[in-house]
């Protein structure tokens, strides 16, 4: 069985060109109910894929159905490979997800955090160049952990960015965004190897900065900041999103920039206030003018 999941896992890789993170995720998924069934999945039915999940109550719904799509695509793969015939995912029902809407920063919580950060150091101007791109350009984390100087137009004012399913797609840049990317690249440290030399964001050893340090360095600049929301890098991207739509921008435009796949995804994004559609109704219904 352990032949199977890694076959499984370079066709996440290759044939569907899946990202690292996601190809692990779902691995890790598989690899549980492998054991689960002592490895006798190929006699799997949909009643065990039920009882698994029904056991890991510990989990959110959202995860619970993260699982079970995780099931899902490797019965799937089973299936094409001729292993199995019919797929036992087919017939379990999901659990019922309620509507997620993200936390999200107004402008005054954005530029409290930039300007919280301590530009004595040159870490502190890449920190600044950080947060000034994400929420510049609403990048993944993932993606920008992996910019590279060679993907910043900055004449342009644009960066190419490479995004789940090794997606390329060219995103605008801001002037301050922009600006700040360059003092940040007047005192970048030289890159530890060849390898690095390209990476954007390196940490103190010269090599690429890490998901997790990103992820500290904003939780830490939360907290001067005094701002109790649940932050992570993930939550410039929704404020980035949220703060165009709220503006007028137009959906297909923001799905475009975000790189989103499905129009239904960007559509969270809606969640504006009241006010706001009440004026747009005002401002547009023929009824109202």
């Amino acid at each position: 069985m352990k032949d199977l999941l890694k076959d499984y896992e370079t066709y996440l890789k290759i044939e569907r060109s899946m990202s690292p993170n996601t190809v692990a995720s779902y691995c890790s998924d598989v690899s549980g109910f492998l054991e689960y069934m002592s490895d006798d999945i190929l006699s799997a039915q949909s009643a065990d894929v039920e009882e698994y999940a029904g056991r890991l109550e510990r989990l959110s719904k959202r995860s619970q159905a993260r699982l079970l799509s995780s099931l899902r695509s490797f019965f799937d793969w089973l299936v094409i490979e001729g292993y199995l015939k019919d797929n036992p995912c087919d017939v379990v029902d999901y659990p019922k997800l309620g509507r997620y809407l993200p936390d999200v920063l107004s402008l005054p919580e954005i530029e409290d955090m930039i300007s919280s950060v301590d530009l004595s150091s040159w870490q502190g101007l890449r920190d600044r160049a950080i947060l000034e791109v994400l929420y510049g350009c609403g990048l993944r984390v993932s993606e920008a952990v992996t910019l590279t100087r060679s993907s910043l137009y900055m004449d342009q004012g644009f960066v190419r960015v490479i995004g789940k399913g090794n997606k390329e797609r060219l995103v605008p840049i801001g002037d301050i965004a922009a600006e700040a990317v360059k003092a940040y690249l007047e005192v970048r440290p030289a890159a530890a190897d060849s390898r690095s030399d390209d990476v954007l964001f390196l940490n103190r050893f010269g090599r690429p900065l890490s998901r997790q340090s990103m992820f500290k360095m904003i939780k830490r600049q939360a907290l001067i900041c005094d701002i109790r929301k649940k932050i992570s890098p993930h939550t410039f991207r929704h404020s980035f999103a949220t703060h165009l739509v709220e503006n007028g921008a137009d959906l297909r435009a923001v799905q475009e920039l975000l790189g989103h796949e499905s129009i239904t995804t960007t559509e969270i994004y809606t969640h504006v206030d009241s006010s706001t559609w009440q004026n747009e109704v005002r401002e547009h219904h023929p009824r109202c003018r």
